[in-house]
């Protein structure tokens, strides 16, 4: 079974924290049968080694891990791919891979505009 981990950096502010909730509750509703669950890469719970167990444990075969950042920067592109190495070690014989941050994209482009007209 495939699953997606999603990824943001993390913050000491819940508020902050609560939209990648918000955006994993999101993306079941579109696809009610998604294995999805959240992690933060630091600052807060939980971490991307917790809830990469806890994908396994459901059922998960394959992680698709998506980092909810903007730009390829070090985190998007080294640290996050090394914790998921990590986290996926205590896992043999489950398969993941790390897609591309979200921008730039005509969705995204889409997304500015809208979010520009209120």
């Amino acid at each position: 079974m495939i699953a997606i981990l999603l990824v943001d950096h993390g913050s000491r502010r819940v508020e902050a924290n609560a939209t990648l909730v918000e955006m994993a509750d999101r993306l079941r509703a579109l696809r009610p049968k998604l294995l999805c669950l959240h992690a933060h890469m630091e600052l807060a719970q939980p971490d991307i080694a917790t809830s990469f167990t806890a994908l396994v444990v459901a059922g998960a075969t394959e992680v698709r891990v998506v980092p909810y950042f903007l730009a390829p920067g070090r985190h998007a592109s080294t640290d996050i791919p090394a914790l998921v190495e990590a986290a996926a070690s205590a896992h043999p014989g489950v398969t993941w891979h790390v897609a591309p941050c979200l921008g730039p994209h005509d969705l995204l482009a889409e997304l500015v505009l809208l979010r520009a007209e209120t």
